[in-house]
């Protein structure tokens, strides 16, 4: 029997740098398991060099990246998702289209690091919001997904952001 692979959508505004993250970060420790995307309410049109630079450092490659309005997820042949992340407080606020299969959903906010002056602390604040992303992402790939009902990994989702935060 082939294992069921779980599609995550990572969202945020501009989809150029917290999302792109989470996206490359659940692509990475996913071990297969998870297939995960990234989309924006209003994508900026272009990924954040220092995003890149960041997975880099990490050694983490992510070359199909591309910022992309979350409007191709909502469409006919979208990939059926199971979970969606919101990482900035905009995109969890905004009304979102209708996810068909209506996935779990949760918020995990993270600080916007792409407009932080000067260059050397945006990267100091990328740095940190990988390492928050990076906690949360291996919480959330240790769960028993296959065994969980959509409700009962959203909790947990929460509660993972809940606990990051003290």
């Amino acid at each position: 029997m082939t294992p069921r692979i779980f599609n995550v959508l990572v969202l945020c505004t501009g989809n150029s740098a917290r999302s792109i993250l989470g996206e490359a970060l659940f692509n990475h420790l996913g071990g297969g398991r998870l297939r995960a995307f990234s989309a924006g309410s209003h994508p900026a049109g272009r990924v954040n060099p220092v995003a890149l630079e960041t997975l880099a450092q990490h050694g983490i490659a992510l070359p199909e990246a591309r910022s992309k309005s979350w409007d191709e997820f909502a469409a006919p042949g979208a990939p059926r998702l199971d979970f969606i992340f919101t990482v900035c407080a905009g995109a969890a606020g905004e009304a979102c289209p209708l996810w068909p299969g209506h996935p779990a959903t949760a918020h995990w906010g993270i600080a916007d690091p792409a407009h932080v002056e000067p260059l050397a602390a945006r990267r100091a604040a990328f740095e940190i919001a990988y390492a928050q992303l990076e906690r949360r992402v291996r919480a959330f790939v240790a769960l028993p997904l296959e065994t969980l009902s959509a409700p009962a990994a959203a909790a947990a989702a929460r509660r993972i952001h809940q606990e990051a935060d003290q």
